[in-house]
């Protein structure tokens, strides 16, 4: 094995990242303005969001198709905590950064717009880091010979998919 990507457990939870998120477009698709959320991890991932199993099991199936498809779009989406942590951890480096070498609350207080003006810049390098990311490291498209084993509701509005590589 040459890349850490595919290893076993990360590319299986790179592969049910992105069954995830083409599950939630496609279940936004279906049910606009509902919230939902997900966690994926090597054997599927956990659906939190208030739909019927069957509308659950649906969405997982032609997900896996239209991926299967080549629809590797459906992989990337704009609620991923990925694009907050890679903005979050951007924003945090560069707020410490403007705040060093301060030694009392007057020179913190002054450097505070300095600190805004690096928070902005780094939400606007973050906005296209965290996609990029999704793309090559957090996701793998291209769910290879997965298939859907099952899926249930596990507790109200928590549905766990379970897959296999």
């Amino acid at each position: 094995m040459n890349n850490i990507l595919e290893a076993p457990l990360v590319g299986e939870t790179r592969r049910n990242h992105a069954l995830e998120h083409a599950t939630i477009h496609i279940l936004s698709e279906r049910f606009p303005g509902r919230t939902m959320a997900g966690h994926s991890n090597p054997t599927g991932f956990f659906l939190i969001g208030d739909f019927p199993t069957e509308h659950v099991r649906e969405a997982v199936i032609e997900a896996l198709t239209r991926l299967q498809n080549g629809e590797s779009q459906l992989a990337i989406h704009a609620g991923c905590g990925t694009n907050y942590v890679v903005t979050g951890g951007i924003a945090a480096i560069f707020a410490y950064l403007g705040m060093s070498g301060t030694k009392n609350n007057r020179e913190r207080f002054e450097r505070i717009p300095l600190v805004m003006l690096l928070s902005i810049l780094a939400f606007m390098i973050g906005q296209p880091l965290g996609p990029a990311l999704q793309k090559e490291v957090t996701t793998q498209p291209d769910p290879g010979g997965m298939t859907l084993e099952d899926v249930y509701l596990v507790t109200k509005n928590v549905h766990r998919v379970v897959t296999r590589p």
